[in-house]
């Protein structure tokens, strides 16, 4: 019986990177199918500097799922385990729902994308590689400590909705329910906490890159 395993080179894993970039950054995100939380609930009569404020804050919620996005396709593609493999292709697909969403948000506010998407994606994932090979406790600690992160910042923009756009409000509780989900699963999957100046570090980071794409 021949083996049929197909073995991918240094050259297959960068086509392989490219592909993941330009489908997240320039495609269609492949969802899990679930309903946008959104979806049915009216519009409010928003001012234009409201519209455009929430709109940029979407585009900031926006850039942050490209960065998960590869954050986890990274750490999958250097996991030790399977199952911890399979735990990041799981969270990626869940976070695509989350890029979906804030992408339609983002047209019905008549906004845009961040025109430093694809550096986004590139330098999340370089991070997320980077991490995973470390070890899976370390992965699954980033993981846990990025999500604690984003939960807060969800709930930052929260308190900067008006209470008249009920469907960007939707939209961002449920990406901080599902965030929180994340966090504890890869917490209880043996996530180690990560060092002080690390999780520092990581918060610097953040408040450059949302302040960076609140304006581009």
């Amino acid at each position: 019986m021949s083996d049929t395993t197909r073995h991918y080179n240094a050259t297959d894993r960068c086509l392989s990177v490219i592909d993941q970039v330009l489908q997240t950054v320039f495609g269609q995100p492949q969802t899990t199918g679930r309903k946008n939380p959104a979806q049915g609930i009216p519009e409010g009569h928003l001012t234009t500097a409201e519209r455009e404020h929430h709109a940029r804050l979407m585009r900031i919620n926006h850039a942050g799922e490209i960065c998960a996005q590869g954050l986890y396709q990274g750490q999958a593609l250097t996991a030790r385990s399977s199952t911890t493999q399979s735990a990041m292709q799981q969270a990626a697909a869940e976070e695509s729902d989350h890029l979906a969403w804030c992408d339609q948000r983002i047209r019905q506010l008549g906004g845009r994308h961040s025109y430093l998407n694809p550096l986004w994606f590139i330098g999340s994932f370089a991070l997320g590689a980077g991490a995973g090979a470390l070890g899976d406790r370390w992965s699954l600690g980033f993981v846990a400590e990025t999500e604690r992160q984003v939960e807060g910042h969800l709930g930052r923009h929260l308190a900067q909705i008006t209470p008249k756009d009920q469907p960007t409000h939707h939209i961002l509780t449920q990406m901080q329910a599902d965030e929180a989900t994340h966090g504890m699963a890869a917490h209880t999957q043996g996530g180690a906490e990560l060092p002080l100046p690390v999780q520092l570090a990581m918060q610097a980071a953040s408040r450059l890159m949302t302040h960076t794409v609140y304006y581009c």
